[in-house]
């Protein structure tokens, strides 16, 4: 039987990467998912492709307006919310912010735009998931940190910030929930080194791309990346009754790199 049949999630970040990849699982599990996105077009080409139980919207994280949109869609059309799946994040390195990010150089800027999507977002979504999961007696929230969120990252001063910001809120939400009685469970993953296009604006193209990635592989003890289904398998083990008894913790998934070994002399960012 599929593990999610009858519950109700929302995935934000969900047009590609590891968000696409935990949608696609979500709804081969069973469930009605609805697929958010800053880029609305890319979720609902995606929601499309899986079938009358994907459903689309866009969605801005930073934005209160658009969640509060959202919950009221959620509230009209299923009554409640089982699952969030605090997904979106941006590390800064992209068109929006070309400039150096390391503790010196960083620009208000910058830190702010990282942090408005990575940790206000996941403030906000954690927030509307309590008052939609209070309808339904209980729920899993789960939310997407990163390794850069236990160890300090020079050159990403905003980016392992947020990370570790969304690690600790994950444990302040978990027991404020259970300290409530209201049986939602709040849990984090903290992938690195996962090949997505969020890689892109670091690794570069052609034979300078594969260079980077094997560099990159050389500093992770399983060698090799890991890949998005890796992170939705685990994120499939948080939202179903498997992990009915696991609240303010974090998953490693990681190929070994937090167990001791050197991490690479370029970046460790997911």
């Amino acid at each position: 039987m599929a593990q999610l049949t009858g519950k109700t999630a929302l995935i934000t970040g969900a047009a590609r990467g590891i968000g696409a990849a935990i949608a696609e699982l979500f709804v081969a599990e069973g469930a009605q998912v609805l697929l958010t996105d800053v880029d609305g077009a890319g979720a609902e080409t995606l929601a499309a492709r899986l079938g009358e139980r994907a459903h689309a919207r866009t969605l801005d994280v930073g934005e209160p307006a658009d969640w509060a949109a959202a919950a009221d869609w959620i509230e009209q059309s299923w009554g409640g919310l089982d699952i969030l799946v605090n997904n979106a994040g941006i590390t800064g390195f992209g068109a929006a912010g070309q400039g150096l990010h390391d503790p010196e150089h960083v620009t208000l800027e910058d830190w702010r735009a990282v942090h408005r999507v990575n940790t206000d977002g996941v403030m906000l979504g954690c927030q509307w998931a309590i008052k939609l999961m209070k309808a339904r007696k209980g729920g899993s929230i789960i939310n997407l940190s990163s390794r850069s969120g236990v160890v300090g990252i020079p050159a990403a001063a905003a980016y392992a910030a947020s990370k570790a910001a969304v690690l600790n809120h994950t444990r302040t939400v978990a027991l404020y929930c259970a300290q409530a009685g209201y049986d939602i469970r709040c849990n984090a993953i903290l992938p690195a080194a996962v090949l997505t296009p969020m890689w892109d604006d670091m690794l570069g193209e052609g034979d300078a791309r594969d260079q980077a990635i094997a560099e990159v592989e050389a500093g992770i003890p399983m060698g090799r990346f890991g890949r998005p289904d890796e992170v939705a398998d685990a994120a499939l083990f948080l939202a179903s009754s498997a992990s009915s008894y696991m609240t303010g913790t974090d998953l490693h998934l990681d190929g070994g790199i937090l167990a001791g070994a050197a991490s690479s002399p370029r970046r460790a960012e997911d």
